[in-house]
């Protein structure tokens, strides 16, 4: 059961996500919120009191970060399932990392349905689950990096609409939030603290940017791992969160991050996105977790559904049970991590902690944005 009196967490999803995919080579081939879906019912986790379908987006509904042509454009092309160059070119949709797919148009609206159903419930008191929410590195009127809409901006736009005026956006995937970024930059009223791998796509998130004294990224070289991810936790991202006294948090919580994903190089184990979880909780008097990057579907399977652990209070066994065991022996994988995966992506959840010492590299930086952390207070 869980640990806290209050009312229980929710949790948004939808059968869209059961099944589409965005093409056999896509890194989005593989299942990501089913598996979650899925394990955290075999674990006993996710009642029906609990989950909550989300809807799909009204397009007009759309048009409070994205432009009424780019929702158009979308719309055709998941029509004609083809764009012609002159769409391609302008709004970027129709590419390798945004092509053209049969759900192309009402996978994403159901992410953003999600995302303004989830900030009217946070808005009302409630701590919200989206794992298909994320979608950082979408812009007004064009995609990027496989994200159609911006769902982080769209809840962050719809808290505001709420009354609640003081958010922090907090973003723990391995790829910058640069459509985030460029969303909030110049509004004092929402903090954004970014933790990413440097030299990594998007190419954005310099340690030098400041929005409007809004802005804190802390680029991580290759390789960092917990401890250095606990120097950001700790000395960064938690006394940011306080000192900008904001009234709900916005955890963006790619597993991208993770030592097996393909398609970063940092080396957290899920323990650093867990304890991140944790203190947000301790602190935010409302939350909003979604999901974002990872491309590896057994380490996806496995935080996320941590995650809905740790919002709950639910205690993470060692041995999974058969039930939760089945449903990751099932999953398949044609990248190299999953040729020959080992045998604990099947029997747990936890990762085994990456505690190297953090760098002097990552300290350093640190050590840059918390005197700036004192100097703005």
């Amino acid at each position: 059961m869980p640990t806290t009196e209050t009312a229980p967490p929710l949790f948004l999803g939808n059968e869209i996500y059961r099944g589409s995919t965005y093409g056999h080579a896509h890194p989005l081939a593989i299942p990501r919120v089913p598996v979650v879906t899925d394990l955290s019912r075999a674990m006993g986790w996710l009642p029906r009191s609990v989950y909550r379908t989300s809807p799909r987006i009204r397009p007009a509904a759309l048009e409070i970060f994205h432009t009424p042509a780019y929702v158009a454009a979308l719309q055709a092309a998941e029509a004609s399932q083809q764009v012609s160059e002159e769409v391609r070119l302008r709004h970027h949709i129709g590419t390798l990392s945004n092509p053209v797919y049969p759900e192309m148009f009402r996978r994403p609206a159901t992410s953003a349905g999600g995302a303004l159903l989830a900030a009217d419930l946070v808005a009302a008191g409630h701590t919200v689950y989206h794992p298909a929410g994320g979608t950082h590195h979408g812009f007004p009127d064009r995609a990027g990096g496989f994200c159609f809409f911006n769902d982080p901006v769209l809840a962050v736009l719809t808290l505001r609409q709420r009354g609640l005026r003081r958010i922090a956006y907090v973003d723990i995937d391995a790829h910058h939030c640069d459509g985030v970024e460029a969303a909030f930059e110049n509004e004092p009223e929402v903090l954004l603290v970014s933790t990413h791998e440097e030299r990594r796509w998007p190419f954005t998130g310099a340690l030098e940017d400041r929005g409007c004294g809004n802005v804190f990224n802390l680029p991580l070289p290759r390789e960092s791992g917990d401890e250095d991810f606990a120097q950001a936790l700790d000395r960064v991202i938690l006394p940011a969160v306080v000192r900008h006294r904001a009234e709900a948090v916005v955890l963006q919580c790619g597993a991208d991050a993770v030592t097996e994903d393909p398609l970063s190089r940092l080396h957290f184990s899920n323990n650093a996105h867990w304890e991140t979880v944790a203190a947000l909780k301790r602190i935010a008097p409302r939350l909003l977790v979604t999901g974002g990057g990872g491309y590896n579907p057994w380490s996806v399977g496995r935080l996320w559904s941590g995650v809905w652990a740790v919002l709950n209070g639910y205690e993470i066994p060692d041995r999974l049970p058969s039930e939760a065991e089945a449903v990751l022996r099932r999953l398949s994988c044609t990248r190299r991590a999953g040729r020959n995966p080992p045998e604990h992506w099947f029997t747990t959840l936890r990762d085994a902690p990456n505690r190297a010492p953090a760098s002097e590299l990552v300290r350093t930086r640190v050590s840059q944005l918390e005197a700036r952390l004192r100097s703005e207070a």
